[in-house]
């Protein structure tokens, strides 16, 4: 029997049914079988040697695209976990999936044993040696019955718990290579031999769940290629962000730092740290004027109500702090970890008019979130943060509009920093739509405007399943750093859901009470990941007009400190950051350690600039470049930021 299989192009061949993904690429071309690890049927990722047994669209992914590193690096979580089973017995075995950059799997060792870094060559060749096998990777569909009764002859405890908890007869599949087998939705590679390249690049703490009750167990992350030559280059990218890494930069710019005593994932800004924040925020004020936005403030903190009201509560409450309770008035707080169930409340504080509509409301709002320790990562991951979030209430025929506008806002921000982005669309996952709130219809005309908005702006945006916000569809922006890393910076999401379960209204020109459409927008996505991302980006190379310091006035006597201080009041007056250098340092030593600041220009103080009543400056990572008047200096950076300001 022939069935029908469509190409991403739209064209049409016929196959035998049971045909393959691998049968279809061999019969486009020997090479690209060579190539594909996994195809997509129907939108479905699967393996490539599942048959196919009814018409059906079908892409076959290579490793360069996302489903083909995912599938590359499932496979590879796997062989991890077998070459841990070889080398430490009686291992206890959690989660293990692909992410972003390579895969994870979180383990417990029998006796409190840890694994080290010094341990990674090892477990690599023992990897190694396993892929060269080339073992076939075998998907079986087992009952709810025999899988415990399988992974419990293993001595796998939460593996049986994940069984007995989270999975459904006629639901679960195991995959086994070589000796190991374990519980996966899948998909595999077909084997191991194409994983050529691997590298664990580090571990760290990872409770049970999620749960700081239970055990804690050990995360080891790592990442793999088909060739050695892909994994060579990958680790020069890495060598280069460690140059970047934000919490190094960071430091020696001082800008933020971190106190144990303060506490974990709490971020404390420095004088020049919060200097540019407030910038960023500034030039974010100047845009969001100019749509319209009225700022507000909001409390820290929330009743445990308002929470459970918006449906926070029941999605995020486990990733926030634990209410607080107050035995004398019996009541709950929270500390905020949404900004959105405050605006509602903005909205619903008197009697609104469709003439009221577009409302939008801007705030710089923190928000708290507890992050387990192991997760947290300097600025791109905290529990205390900052969001630039907005919420519009507008009516349905505003959505698209208020929709376009909020991408124009973003464009303008990113463009600043010399961002380019990609974006994606965020919908529901069709096959379980009880992750969710809110009704079929309203789902869909939110995702309609999404998807119109993104079509009449020309942007060609990826479609994810399954990541949308549980109150609506969401339009993402990714960015690339200067060296090639992807990052979610931006988001747009429209959500017909919180506006009802507050019970907000308006009045129609019908004289009809009717409910607003609500729209969350964060062009920054929060000050602390974007400061972070843009640290990297830049390596700490900010532009003119946001560095904290833009000039630093280097003495190179303690005789010259006058004139330097001098200069710095009149820079000041003049709208130029200056800072003065006035250690008792050789000068060649301070314009090496002001080099590692990053300010942007360097000004030399001598005899002759005194003499003179001028200035000789240098350009960060240059020599000498001219000498002139503070007043033609200033102009200078006036007129560079200018320049640089004049499209925002």
């Amino acid at each position: 029997m022939k069935i029908n299989i469509t190409f991403p192009d739209g064209s049409v061949r016929s196959y035998e049914q049971g045909v393959t993904g691998f049968e279809i690429a061999e019969s486009i071309s020997p090479a690209l079988a060579r190539d594909v690890v996994s195809c997509g049927v129907n939108g479905e990722t699967v393996e490539l040697n599942r048959p196919i047994n009814c018409d059906a669209t079908i892409a076959l992914y290579k490793f360069d695209d996302d489903e083909g590193k995912h599938t590359f690096w499932h496979t590879s979580a796997h062989l991890l976990a077998e070459a841990l089973q070889e080398l430490y017995p009686g291992i206890q075995f959690g989660f293990g999936p692909a992410v972003e950059n390579g895969f994870f799997y979180d383990v417990l060792l029998p006796g409190g044993e840890q694994i080290k870094e010094a341990d990674f060559g090892k477990i690599e060749k023992k990897m190694q040696e396993l892929a060269q096998k080339k073992e076939p990777v075998v998907r079986r569909e087992v009952s709810k019955a025999d899988a415990l009764k399988e992974f419990a002859a293993d001595g796998q405890t939460y593996k049986c718990e994940h069984i007995e908890q989270d999975l459904e007869d006629g639901t679960i599949t195991t995959y086994t290579q070589g000796r190991f087998t374990d519980l996966c939705r899948g998909p595999h590679l077909m084997n191991t031999g194409s994983i050529k390249a691997v590298k664990l690049t580090s571990v760290a703490g990872a409770f049970w769940r999620g749960d700081a009750t239970r055990e804690q167990m050990q995360r080891l992350y790592g990442i793999s290629f088909p060739k050695k030559k892909m994994l060579d280059e990958y680790l020069l990218v890495l060598e280069e962000a460690k140059k970047r890494d934000h919490r190094k930069i960071g430091k020696e710019m001082e800008l933020f730092v971190f106190s144990e005593k303060v506490g974990k994932g709490l971020p404390i800004w420095l004088p020049k740290g919060t200097d540019m924040r407030l910038r960023l925020q500034d030039h974010l004020r100047k845009v969001q004027k100019r749509f319209g936005y009225q700022e507000v403030i909001t409390p820290h903190i929330g009743s445990k109500q308002l929470y459970v009201t918006s449906g926070h509560w029941d999605h995020y409450g486990k990733d926030s702090f634990q209410p607080i309770h107050t035995p004398e008035e019996d009541e709950e707080y929270m500390l905020k970890p949404m900004n959105c169930p405050h605006h509602c409340e903005i909205f619903a504080s008197r009697p609104r008019s469709y003439r009221d509509l577009p409302l939008r409301i801007a705030e710089f709002g923190t928000v708290y979130r507890y992050e387990q320790s192991g997760e947290l990562h300097g600025l791109t991951r905290v529990r205390s943060f900052t969001q630039d979030d907005a919420h519009i209430f507008c009516r349905q025929d505003q959505v698209k509009q208020e929709f376009l506008n909020v991408m124009d806002i973003i464009g303008i921000v990113l463009k600043a920093f010399g961002f380019n982005f990609e974006a994606q669309i965020s919908l529901r996952d069709p096959n379980d739509h009880n992750k969710y709130v809110g009704t079929d219809e309203d789902w869909a005309m939110a995702e309609k405007a999404i998807q119109e908005a993104c079509q009449e702006k020309g942007l060609n945006a990826k479609v994810e399943y399954g990541e949308a916000a549980f109150y609506g569809p969401k339009l993402d922006f990714m960015i690339k750093d200067a060296i090639g890393r992807r990052w979610q910076l931006g988001t747009i999401q429209v959500d017909y859901n919180l506006p009802k379960r507050f019970q907000l209204e308006y009045t129609d020109e019908d004289n009809q009470k009717k409910t607003p459409v609500m729209i969350h927008r964060a062009p920054f996505g929060s000050m602390e990941r974007f400061t972070a991302v843009l640290i990297e980006h830049t390596a700490g190379h900010f532009p003119l007009w946001l560095t904290p310091d833009q000039v630093a006035i280097l003495p190179v006597s303690e005789k010259y400190n006058d004139y330097a201080f001098e200069l710095k009041r009149f820079f000041g007056q003049n709208n130029v950051r200056a800072m003065v250098d006035d250690r008792n340092e050789k000068i060649g030593r301070k314009i090496r350690d002001n080099e590692l600041k990053r300010i942007p220009y360097m000004l030399i103080v001598g005899e002759k600039e005194v003499a003179e009543k001028n200035v000789s400056f240098r350009q960060q990572g240059g020599g000498e470049q001219g000498t002139m008047t503070a007043e033609a200096f200033a102009k200078k950076i006036n007129d560079e930021v200018a320049e640089m300001t004049k499209e925002f």
